[in-house]
């Protein structure tokens, strides 16, 4: 038994988590998380970590999964972490005319100010890039911290190694296949929300910030929030990509923290990765994980 033990903590050091005896590995819970993905198409990644008791677990976990818009989440605290610096400020006007506001891609920015010519805060696009995953908004923060590579770059130096960021919005729309570059293992994400949580990045005004922006998000409410309680609290970033003309769908995402009754936090993170299913089949796995995991945690 303390032979296991030792293997499940250096498991979980090679994957960048904290190193904690892992006894949710084998619980019932995975269990169940296990029959719920197997009645699904395509490949399903999880990790669930509960924030206080770092108590982990991961199905399918050691996959590229593309990320899609679930990258707004590390791209925000790239920028908060240069508004910390003073190098930005969530006041500061940034211009948008046609040349950032572009068409044929999701941006309720672009439909609230159609007529380009205009300046915003940062503060607003930020709120329309985490909240309402907007495209443009996104391209337009990744051309104000320097492009994918500054980004990734940083995520990388906080010690979350297993994901990568390397294209725009308007690159993923150029090209199929150039979404899978932009990938994370799932134990990475949730890594990445538990030091975002837990530590010191962003500061603690960013981070309330930036809680308050995720907390208000109103894409994939039949995802992670689709089972639980409406009064329950989820932070989540959610991503999914276009089905293309094989019917294949390369993303439907969520990835968050969870209050759970006693006031604990639980993150969840599911990707659904090259899925023949429908919207509302996809939609229902991620939901009835997260239904699992809350029931599981809230005993």
């Amino acid at each position: 038994m303390v032979l296991f033990r030792k293997k499940l903590i250096l498991i979980m050091c090679l994957m960048n988590f904290i190193p904690v005896i892992v006894f949710a590995q084998s619980s019932p819970l995975k269990s169940k998380i296990e029959k719920i993905i197997d009645k699904a198409g395509g490949k399903i990644g999880v990790a669930v970590m509960e924030i206080e008791s770092k108590d982990t677990l991961t199905v399918n976990n050691l996959i590229k999964y593309p990320m899609q818009s679930v990258y707004k989440f590390p791209l925000a605290l790239a920028v908060l972490n240069q508004v910390d610096k003073g190098k930005l400020s969530l006041k500061q006007k940034i211009r948008l005319d046609k040349s950032n506001l572009r068409k044929n891609t999701w941006s309720p920015l672009r439909n609230k100010y159609s007529k380009g010519d205009t300046s915003v805060t940062l503060d607003e696009i930020l709120n329309y890039t985490v909240s309402q995953s907007d495209n443009n908004g996104c391209d337009i923060l990744f051309n104000l911290v320097g492009g994918t590579k500054a980004v990734n770059d940083y995520i990388h130096k906080l010690g979350v190694k297993n994901i990568s960021i390397a294209a725009t919005e308007k690159e993923m729309h150029a090209s199929w296949n150039v979404q899978y570059r932009n990938w994370c293992y799932p134990s990475a994400m949730a890594l990445l929300f538990y030091k975002f949580y837990n530590g010191n990045i962003p500061s603690k005004v960013s981070r309330k910030y930036l809680m308050n922006i995720l907390i208000k998000t109103v894409t994939g409410s039949e995802r992670i929030k689709g089972l639980l309680p409406k009064e329950v609290i989820v932070a989540h970033k959610t991503g999914t990509s276009d089905t293309n003309k094989d019917g294949v769908t390369a993303a439907a995402n969520d990835a968050g923290i969870i209050t759970l009754p006693n006031g604990h936090h639980v993150i969840l993170v599911v990707f659904v990765s090259n899925s023949r299913d429908n919207d509302k089949t996809r939609n229902e796995v991620i939901a009835e994980i997260s239904k699992a995991v809350w029931d599981y945690d809230s005993k």
